[in-house]
């Protein structure tokens, strides 16, 4: 039986703006810039720089963030030409984002060239004198070690590899045999296997003392009880005393467990973070900023603004003009939204970080972790009158540049706990306690979690065992075992 019935239903969908200016907020400012380049390069109605006119004065300023007086430009499907030539209605300036001074220029990161770590190892192999298969042998390990400096894979399967993939047939000996000569290349250490051949490397590589030839011993025979740091069993195993073993103890501390990072050639490009605020004390007061960056100059071309003028005054319009005038339009609209967009991006940013410094003043002006209050992403929601998913993404991608460093924005965040005197104190102010009381103690006998909560109760944070370990690893501090020393 067929059945008709009306229904009414209230639903809600974000417009093609507003999820523009979503994905906007969320980028950080190389990410954002790389977003208007395409933008530039695909919407030929947009156009960077500041346009050539006297008919406006560009009334947004970088300090002016806090005063929204733009306005959103709506268009219909109908082609309104006078929507996009009035210049009473809506003046150039609406069209436009000019919001940064010429200090604020796209700086660009210059890399310097220089000679890879696999190279550099290649071109010490020309100082042995070695055979053709023995030269193809000692190029594929320096060609296996990774960025730490260890050839990370067992010689069977090196001896498998060398078959199939360099048509070299050898054995497991001969290999050995090679891995002795790349095990003298610089810095020492490198094309080691395991860490416990890496610092026998260097150990044998050192003028040959007492302390020296102890640690060679304790790393070939004892070296479990070493890493575990079960020193009552490392003095009764080689007959040494405390003073003995500690000297051995320092002489390995000064190894480096990663030879392949101390290589000073290595060309890798590091990851730039490039901060989207910046904090600065004033005059005993907080001054934010937004980068510049954040703030392109940009106005919709003229050019395409004139056509909409001649298909106006053309008496007779023909269908391909029609047509080309709704591909302008449709050009034209995106160019005004993604302005629109740039302008809310803006303040948007401002406002969000605004209120996190004003949540977080005190620890702005002193730097201070234990000064950090309990934040959550509701609080700064609440304030500034927008929805938390809109904080988030603020807060997850940016970078504010402090006097004290550059720090992620999430890391201000924290939940609350109540202290002994009933007062809310942050999670962030309760872990910098606990670091600094391990820092404090007493290294030969290290607190256990259990007498770290009891030293923190006794200070006025009633937590429990559970909760200890759970900062301290959250931390990356070892246990107490880990932490001993003699």
């Amino acid at each position: 039986m067929l059945k008709q019935q009306l229904n009414l239903k209230l639903s809600q969908k974000l417009s093609p703006q507003q999820i523009q200016l979503m994905k906007l907020i969320q980028l950080p400012t190389l990410a954002f810039e790389q977003r208007v380049k395409q933008e530039l390069e695909d919407n030929p109605a947009l156009e960077g720089g500041k346009e050539e006119t006297d008919n406006y004065e560009d009334e947004f300023k970088n300090d002016d963030y806090e005063d929204n007086d733009s306005e959103v430009i709506e268009t219909d499907s109908d082609i309104d030409v006078d929507e996009y030539l009035s210049d009473d209605e809506i003046p150039d300036y609406r069209t436009q984002a000019n919001n940064y001074s010429s200090d604020d220029d796209e700086k660009s990161i210059p890399y310097a060239s220089g000679t890879s770590f696999s190279q550099h190892l290649k071109n010490q192999l020309q100082t042995f004198r070695l055979d053709e298969q023995e030269k193809e042998i000692a190029e594929f390990l320096v060609g296996s070690v990774d960025e730490s400096g260890y050839i990370r894979r067992a010689t069977a399967d090196i001896v498998d590899d060398l078959a199939f993939t360099q048509n070299v047939y050898t054995d497991v000996e001969t290999v050995e045999k090679v891995f002795h000569i790349v095990h003298r290349l610089d810095p020492a250490g490198v094309g080691a296997r395991d860490l416990q051949e890496c610092l026998l490397i260097q150990l044998k590589r050192k003028e040959a003392n007492p302390d020296q030839e102890l640690a060679i011993e304790i790393i070939e025979k004892g070296f479990e009880q070493f890493s575990k740091k079960h020193y009552s069993k490392l003095l009764a195993k080689f007959d040494i005393t405390e003073d003995q073993l500690r000297d051995a103890i320092d002489e390995i501390a000064h190894l480096n467990p990663k030879p392949g990072g101390s290589y000073a050639g290595n060309n890798k490009i590091v990851e730039q973070v490039i901060p989207d605020f910046t904090i600065r004390i004033k005059d005993g007061e907080l001054e934010l900023t937004l980068n510049g960056r954040n703030a392109p100059t940009m106005h919709v071309s003229r050019e395409y603004s004139n056509m909409l003028k001649g298909y106006k005054e053309t008496n007779e319009k023909s269908k391909k003009q029609k047509e080309a005038v709704m591909f302008i339009k449709q050009k034209l609209d995106a160019a005004k939204w993604f302005i629109e967009a740039i302008k809310q991006r803006q303040e948007t940013l401002f406002v969000t970080m605004n209120a996190i410094m004003h949540h977080q003043y005190d620890y702005f002006l002193s730097g201070d972790e234990r000064d950090l209050k309990p934040m959550i992403l509701k609080d700064i929601a609440d304030t500034i009158d927008m929805d938390v998913s809109t904080v988030s993404r603020v807060a997850n991608s940016k970078y504010v540049d402090t006097p004290y460093g550059t720090k992620l924005i999430k890391e201000f965040f924290s939940e609350s706990m109540t202290n002994d005197q009933g007062e809310e104190v942050s999670t962030l102010e309760i872990k910098k306690i606990l670091q600094m009381t391990i820092e404090d103690e007493n290294k030969k006998k290290p607190l256990t979690d259990e007498k770290l909560a009891k030293v923190l109760k006794e200070k006025g944070y009633p937590i429990a065992r559970r909760t200890v370990a759970k900062y301290r690893e959250q931390l990356d501090i070892p246990v107490a075992r880990l932490r001993k020393e003699i």
